[in-house]
């Protein structure tokens, strides 16, 4: 847009102004950059792509992108034919209106890439399925522009030339394959994990965009392809895509990006818009082209029985166009193909369909919507005897020791087995589409495993050991961080997790504070409000990493539960009560009440929190290693003075998350720093002193049920007459 006011179209309509801002010697140093930003653009989006995502694909995106490009070509290509055969067009606007049917057919991975990412979908359902589906639709155009580029050199250009082109693109494909690539592959295996890419590569790996971007010049294939096929050959992520990515990225995206725009808008001038005729035969293509990639895309995901608002969205996304169909437009400008007033209709064709495409799928779709539960899935509701499904959420190896010790004292038997879902999530460093993928054990274990195979390794041990009572499933998720939750909601809700525990953003390790990014923050909030299971927030102290594994050895081991009242609470109790079966566990219930209402809620609530207690009372009352105490509390100085000696005593403090608003309630909140805690979690988290050997966990339970407003209403799935 700023192109657009400084260009002929506003500002530049004033020659002098014109003259003044953007003399010709100007122009040509601003047009150079911007093709120079675009070829390393062009570079980033092939190292950031996954061509094997083609083979994976599956059946629902190969019919998305089939249909998706061949429909509105269709239905563009003759409607194009129809309007040449009943009106007499200009030369200029009946020569390009194959090139404008094949521009609005296609649907570009970068684009849809960017577009996801801008609207923090990445991770999401059609996320996922708009991504391998652009990938098809791509690899389609690009299929049906070579074999034009083949026949036109054929036909244009003597059988010498023709052969001569055809092999010195061959060979600088070659080259780039069988020499390039070895290279980038040698580059990985000589980078330790967790290491920074040594500098001499990255040298290397620029120098080699800028030799294969001369030679694509020379041989004519164009640098921006050669430079796309350099970009490909390199495999996307950690260590050498990422640290390519991290180099190039901030200077591409801030200083080169901007300057290609606003050549774009430079370059674009409604005063060349002289005859509606061509303005409307041109937009009718357009929109011919766009109802029939509407078409093509909406219907397969409606076989397979997607939600109708879903399903436009991602039709709606596979219509979007950016800044490869501004390269196109520009560079057929240039070339002559394309005059001013056809160049000038086709920019404000993609401004507009892109403005409104956007705002139309925030309305439309709600990743979240998705991720609500058709039945009770709770701790507190499964059943004795049925397996305990647990999706553990892990950072880094850190959290691994902490975790494993509270599974183990959740007492996992072959009686009650525990049916286990490991998932590292890891952030999204060069590449362009997430990735949420069931773990598969290589075939000879590697002497320099991955962080993601050390952490399943541990696991992996830790269901040996179980002896048949634990089953592990390990996946890896890769996002980014501000829709990582959607990773950690859709595999709970796809496996019917009953609770998934996630690490706490800060920590204290060996009795130092650790903050973690606000990004960990941000994702546990996402968890708490949009998981269709309950969720567990652990707060590691450090207390197992001094060498001591906790239920591995015959030490007991020191839990402590808070019982204050409401359905978190009571969420806790139920965990606590399977972890009172274990030899080895020592709990305590401490049961809080004060002559004034201690919690909020509502007569149903109080109600379920006795028969709560009581059936625990009576699971419990022949078990020595149980015990159950009440306090009466009038302020906060008698609660810290309860919880204050538990810091060293304890190994596991255990409180539900929230709890319904009362007077006494409210004294707390002056504690709370992080509200993902809860009013008595921040408490004990920020007041317990720096030595503290207990951790934490913070219980929440099930909030998200069809059909539930108030979750205490039922404890069973309600039925309505549909």
């Amino acid at each position: 847009m700023g192109g657009v006011i400084l260009g002929p179209s506003i500002l530049g309509h004033n020659s002098v102004f014109a003259s003044k801002v953007f003399p010709t010697r100007g122009r040509t140093v601003l047009d150079t950059l911007s093709v120079f930003g675009f070829m390393l653009f062009i570079f980033l989006i092939g190292v950031k792509m996954d061509p094997t995502m083609v083979l994976k694909s599956g059946r629902k995106a190969l019919a998305i992108g089939v249909l998706g490009f061949f429909v509105p070509y269709a239905l563009a290509g003759i409607a194009a034919l129809i309007i040449n055969q009943c009106f007499s067009l200009d030369h200029d606007v009946t020569s390009i209106l194959p090139l404008i049917v094949a521009l609005q057919s296609m649907t570009s991975f970068p684009v849809i890439a960017c577009f996801l990412t801008e609207l923090k979908i990445l991770n999401s359902e059609i996320g996922r399925l708009a991504s391998s589906s652009s990938i098809i639709c791509d690899v389609l155009h690009w299929s049906i522009l070579s074999l034009r580029f083949v026949s036109k050199v054929a036909t244009e250009k003597s059988v010498t030339s023709s052969i001569g082109s055809f092999l010195s693109s061959a060979l600088l494909i070659t080259v780039i394959v069988f020499g390039i690539r070895p290279a980038a592959l040698w580059a990985i295996r000589h980078t330790p994990e967790g290491k920074p890419v040594k500098e001499i590569y990255i040298f290397f790996f620029l120098v080699a965009l800028m030799g294969c971007g001369l030679m694509g010049e020379v041989i004519g294939l164009s640098a921006l392809v050669a430079s796309f096929i350099l970009g490909l050959v390199i495999p996307d992520g950690p260590p050498l895509g990422a640290a390519l990515v991290e180099r190039l990225d901030c200077f591409v995206s801030v200083l080169l990006m901007p300057i290609f725009f606003t050549t774009c808008g430079l370059n674009t001038d409604v005063f060349a818009i002289q005859k509606l005729m061509n303005a409307g035969v041109i937009l009718l293509v357009v929109f011919v082209s766009f109802v029939g990639k509407i078409i093509g895309t909406i219907l397969p995901p409606l076989f397979c029985r997607m939600p109708f608002r879903d399903a436009l969205s991602l039709a709606l996304i596979m219509n979007s166009k950016g800044i490869l169909e501004l390269a196109m437009l520009t560079n057929w400008k240039k070339d002559k193909v394309m005059n001013e007033e056809c160049f000038a209709i086709m920019i404000i064709s993609v401004v507009v369909v892109t403005g409104v495409i956007s705002p139309l799928v925030k309305a439309l779709y709600d990743p979240s919507k998705r991720f609500i539960a058709y039945k009770r899935r709770t701790v507190q509701h499964s059943k004795r005897g049925e397996e305990l499904c647990i999706l553990a959420c892990i950072h880094s190896q850190d959290n691994v020791k902490t975790i494993i010790s509270l599974l183990n004292a959740t007492n996992p038997t072959t009686d009650s087995p525990m049916n286990l879902f490991v998932l590292h999530l890891v952030k999204l460093m060069g590449r362009s589409s997430s990735l949420l993928v069931a773990h598969r054990p290589r075939e000879k274990p590697s002497l320099y495993p991955t962080q993601s195979e050390q952490i399943f390794n541990s696991f992996r041990k830790f269901e040996e050991r179980s002896r048949g009572a634990v089953m592990v499933h390990c996946f890896k998720g890769v996002s980014p961080y501000a829709t990582m939750h959607n990773d950690v909601c859709s595999l709970a809700l796809e496996k019917r997790t009953c609770i998934v525990i996630i690490p706490f953003h800060r920590q204290r390790i060996n009795g130092e504070r650790i903050e973690a990014p606000y990004v960990f923050r941000h994702l546990n909030k996402n968890v708490l409000e949009k998981a269709p299971c309950s969720v567990a927030i652990l707060i590691d102290r450090g207390n197992w990493k001094k060498g001591r594994s906790a239920m591995a050895e015959p030490s007991s081991y020191q839990v402590a539960v808070l019982f204050f009242g409401g359905a978190d609470d009571r969420e806790a109790v139920a965990l606590a009560g399977r972890m009172s079966e274990h030899p080895n566990v020592n709990l305590t219930l401490i049961r809080f009440s004060s002559l004034n209402e201690i919690v909020g809620g509502t007569d149903r609530s109080k109600m379920l929190d006795a028969e709560t207690l009581g059936e625990f009372r009576l699971n419990t009352l022949h078990n020595e290693q149980v015990s159950y105490q009440e306090e009466v509390v009038t302020d906060i100085a008698s609660v810290l003075a309860v919880t204050r000696p538990m810091e060293n005593t304890c190994d596991l403090v255990m409180v539900g998350r929230s709890h319904g608003q009362s007077q006494f309630m409210s004294e707390l909140t002056k504690y709370s720093e992080h509200r993902e805690l809860g009013t008595v979690g921040e408490v004990l988290v920020t007041t317990y002193s720096k030595g503290s050997k207990a951790s934490v966990l913070v219980v929440q339970q099930q909030t998200r049920i069809w059909g539930l407003l108030n979750p205490e209403e039922s404890l069973h799935l309600r039925r309505v007459n549909l």
